[in-house]
């Protein structure tokens, strides 16, 4: 028979990173690190407006690129908490989460053989989405000498004549880190001279714990080669609702609505009218719910430093990236030796690109009660390594 298989999909790897959550989910007194998802439930007024849209019978479709007051809403929160001023019946879309915006506007950008540079460590998505999309995805390794933060150097010698697109995932998964203003100007006068358009993720845009986020649509110049990619999952606690949004010159965000039309329809109505509410009404439930990630995050500060364990202080999203090469073994080795020895699990740093070796991904997106518990254990973990070691 003839293979029914594509050979593009076919040389795409899976997600590293579900592995050991296939593991831990059958595993007695386990505990996760891993999961990139907050612990909060939506909150209240956010679920009662979705079971509102229900009860009103409002289960139709919606117009492909989403409820006229949803995008009116994002574009007076995108102003309100960032500055940033978009049209929103030509400049945005509604998407099935931040990852449908990803894949769409690569594909309605990308021509075979454009280029795409994405800086890693960085979310598992990118490079497969370009591969999809006919782009060749070009690795930026970051360093964590630099806070794993995008140089301008180091954007400008990965550059070359059929360099087209740039991702820019900051607040980072999985570092933490972040680009402060002065970084993202920059890399901007890299970008203008290059001539190239900009990916930017900024799905934990809300979940920053330095200074406040800066959008490098923001900056002069930059919001017409600018792809703004966000949505509820991180900053309302709403990954289940599956609703995201791009945000973009309308000669682009024209040509992905098209792609959407076809592939989707629309995204999910009840999701879309509950999201109305979180516009509105939910800036405070994600001021609580940043405090609380940040006092996690400096508690897994502390209990780094106690045990010795090197980490650069992470102020975005809520991941820490410690390094583990002090004990000599891979970053998969390190994680699955932790779990099947303490039944903790956390992701290899490896997952999201080669130079994320010799580091982890935990996640502080848990209760400290829980923290404490799962550090305690990867404590006495690391100090039976030295042991060994000595």
């Amino acid at each position: 028979m003839r293979d029914p298989l594509s050979k593009t999909i076919t040389t795409i790897k899976p997600s590293g990173i579900r592995k050991f959550f296939d593991i831990v989910s059958e595993m007695d007194d386990a505990i996760s690190l891993g999961v990139g998802e907050p612990d909060f439930d939506t909150p209240w007024h956010i679920r009662d407006e979705g079971i509102y849209s229900l009860e009103k019978g409002r289960t139709f479709y919606t117009s492909n690129a989403g409820l006229k007051e949803l995008r009116v809403e994002i574009a007076n929160y995108l102003d309100r908490r960032f500055g940033l001023n978009y049209h929103p019946e030509q400049e945005m879309l509604i998407t099935v989460g931040g990852s449908e915006a990803i894949d769409i506007a690569m594909r309605a950008m990308l021509d075979p053989g454009d280029e795409v540079l994405i800086p890693q460590p960085s979310y598992v998505s990118y490079v497969p989405c370009a591969v999809l999309a006919n782009g060749v995805p070009v690795i930026i390794e970051l360093k964590a000498e630099n806070e794993f933060r995008l140089t301008a150097e180091e954007l400008e010698a990965a550059i070359t004549p059929k360099t087209k697109l740039l991702v820019l995932p900051f607040p980072n998964n999985p570092t933490g880190s972040v680009m402060e203003r002065k970084d993202l100007e920059a890399i901007a006068k890299v970008i203008e001279k290059y001539d190239l358009y900009v990916l930017s993720d900024e799905i934990y845009a809300e979940l920053t714990y330095l200074e406040k986020h800066v959008s490098i649509a923001s900056l002069p110049g930059m919001k017409e080669r600018t792809i703004l990619i966000s949505g509820f999952s991180k900053s309302h606690a709403m990954t289940g609702w599956r609703l995201g949004y791009a945000c973009g010159p309308a000669v682009i965000i024209k040509q992905m609505l098209k792609i959407h039309q076809f592939a989707i329809m629309c995204a999910p109505t009840t999701s879309q009218y509950a999201a109305v509410e979180a516009m509105k009404n939910g800036d405070a439930d994600v001021a609580m719910m940043r405090e609380e990630y940040n006092g996690r995050r400096r508690y897994l500060m502390k209990r780094f430093k106690d045990m010795g364990l090197e980490c650069f202080e992470p102020f975005g999203a809520f991941y820490a990236f410690p390094c583990i090469k002090e004990f000599g073994m891979t970053s998969d080795e390190f994680a699955t030796r932790l779990l099947n020895a303490k039944k903790v699990a956390v992701v290899p740093g490896a997952a999201f690109g080669d130079c994320g070796e010799g580091f982890l991904r935990i996640s502080y997106a848990y209760s400290l009660d829980d923290l404490k518990e799962a550090l305690d254990r990867v404590e006495e973990f690391i100090t039976e390594l030295r042991a060994e070691q000595s």
